[in-house]
């Protein structure tokens, strides 16, 4: 009687390795197939827009202070050294819209030398950020 009841036991037991298979190519495929958004790191006060659109496709963000302040990938960068830093993020993300998150009280040559930077880098969509009135 004793060994009965072992082979039954034995019989009822479940393999759970399939279903840890399954549940790491799950998690692979999710872990690949994320893309990644670079963002600028600060928060800047964007100006308002009647026709303001949301663009979430972009991966590169260039946020631009008051003070002149240019800021990508969580670290405050020239602007001389936009062109070649856009040119890195693109190297990692390939992307063909850049996102500029200019504060209001920016001053637009600032604006305009970070677009000609970007223009420089290879890439002709640029958006500029603006909130919903």
């Amino acid at each position: 009687m004793a060994r009965r009841i072992r082979r039954e036991a034995e019989e009822a037991a479940i393999d759970l390795t399939p279903m840890l298979d399954v549940v790491f190519i799950m998690l692979i495929f999710f872990i690949v197939t994320t893309s990644f958004v670079k963002e600028a790191g600060i928060d800047v006060n964007r100006p308002k827009a009647a026709k303001a659109q949301s663009k979430p496709s972009a991966t590169i963000f260039i946020a631009i202070r008051a003070n002149g302040e240019i800021w990508m990938d969580k670290r405050a960068v020239d602007v001389e050294r936009v062109g070649a830093t856009v040119e890195k993020l693109l190297a990692e993300s390939p992307t063909d819209t850049v996102i500029i998150q200019a504060d209001k009280e920016a001053k637009h040559g600032i604006v305009v030398q970070v677009m000609d930077q970007i223009k420089l880098a290879g890439i002709d969509k640029i958006s500029i950020a603006a909130e919903n009135k």
